[in-house]
């Protein structure tokens, strides 16, 4: 990694725009699950196909959580999660120039 040629304040600015640009963001997976409903004589569920349904699997301090996602909301959230996967890898690199700063000559 080169050495970056920019203060504590300029890396936070870099930091800050970056960020911006890949609002909103969020931290998790979506997945795909099938589950039963609760009508009497659904042909669906009958038959084993039951219904398909997506859930955000996500750490909420120390356990493990899960939430309906709806249909419709799917497609963005898979987004922020991506953007948030870009935020930590922005993150890293921000350490990275932080001690590379601190190192270089004075």
């Amino acid at each position: 990694m080169k050495i970056p040629q920019t203060s504590a304040k300029g890396d936070l600015e870099w930091l800050y725009v970056e960020i911006k640009k890949l609002w909103p963001a969020a931290k998790g997976s979506v997945a795909e699950i099938r589950k039963p409903c609760v009508r009497p004589g659904c042909k669906a569920c009958a038959e084993g196909r039951k219904h398909r349904a997506f859930i955000l699997s996500y750490k909420d301090a120390t356990r493990r959580r899960c939430l309906y996602v709806p249909a419709e909301g799917v497609e963005a959230l898979r987004r922020a999660i991506a953007n948030g996967r870009r935020i930590e890898q922005l993150l890293s690199q921000a350490g990275a120039r932080m001690v590379l700063r601190q190192r270089s000559p004075r």
